[in-house]
């Protein structure tokens, strides 16, 4: 005879099919938590890492803050030493400004001259005074412009005060003049040249033919030029005849 099961084969398979799905589904679950959880855990080390990260980049921007403070105040202590260093030496150099501005006030001046005034501002320099003619001021302008020290002039008015009631009738011109003073180093730079040449052109007056060239001694050719100069002038005073001056080699034959 054929076996015939009749118990409930489908049903018993049905509920292990059933018990199966849910194991895998739990399963599926588990993992995705588990996967779920692993995936949070790493992006809070990460945002942690990049936090600490964050505050050590923090602490290094106040550090530097502190830092370009300091070479901030750095910087104005530098540039406040620079300026006082670039006060003392224009004081410096302008230390014997004065003096020299005095001394030349005084060669520049011609006679029939008289100065009123001198104001300074800066490096222009204002003078008021009066003359006896225009002609007087127009020297005194030439005066200053061949100065050293004292630059160029601008004329500011010129007028006859001969007629009004404070005028002096020996000097009636009133003038006004504007100066452009002369940086020292520049006056100092032309001296310095002037004196060079007169001491290049020194040893040329003193060569002769066939010898080297020896450096000559102002002074002495300033004395030897000033004694022949009165040697020159005594006869024209002393109103003797001039007579040719005799060679050393006629004199050594008489």
């Amino acid at each position: 005879m054929a076996k015939i099961n009749l118990l409930p084969w489908r049903a018993d398979r049905r509920k292990l099919r059933e018990r199966e799905f849910y194991m895998m589904l739990l399963m599926t679950a588990v993992a995705a938590f588990a996967v779920l959880f692993a995936a949070i855990y790493w992006m809070s080390h990460l945002i942690e890492n990049q936090n600490q990260r964050n505050a050590y980049l923090q602490a290094e921007i106040k550090g530097l803050d502190k830092k370009i403070e300091e070479i901030k105040e750095l910087d104005k202590t530098r540039s406040q030493l620079l300026t006082r260093k670039e006060i003392i030496e224009q004081l410096q150099s302008n230390r014997s400004q004065m003096v020299h501005l005095f001394d030349e006030l005084v060669k520049t001046i011609p006679d029939g001259t008289r100065l009123a005034t001198m104001k300074q501002v800066g490096d222009t320099l204002t003078l008021e005074g009066i003359a006896e003619s225009n002609a007087r001021v127009a020297s005194y302008m030439r005066n200053i412009d061949a100065s050293p020290w004292m630059g160029r002039t601008d004329l500011r008015k010129t007028e006859n005060k001969a007629d009004a009631k404070d005028g002096n009738k020996k000097l009636p011109y009133a003038f006004s003049l504007d100066v452009k003073l002369r940086k020292p180093t520049d006056a100092q730079g032309d001296g310095q040249n002037k004196t060079d040449d007169a001491t290049k052109a020194a040893p040329a007056a003193g060569e002769k033919t066939g010898e080297e060239k020896k450096p000559a001694d102002l002074g002495a050719q300033l004395d030897a030029a000033a004694s022949k100069l009165m040697d020159k002038q005594a006869p024209a005073a002393e109103g003797a005849p001039k007579q040719a001056p005799t060679s050393p080699a006629a004199g050594d034959k008489k």
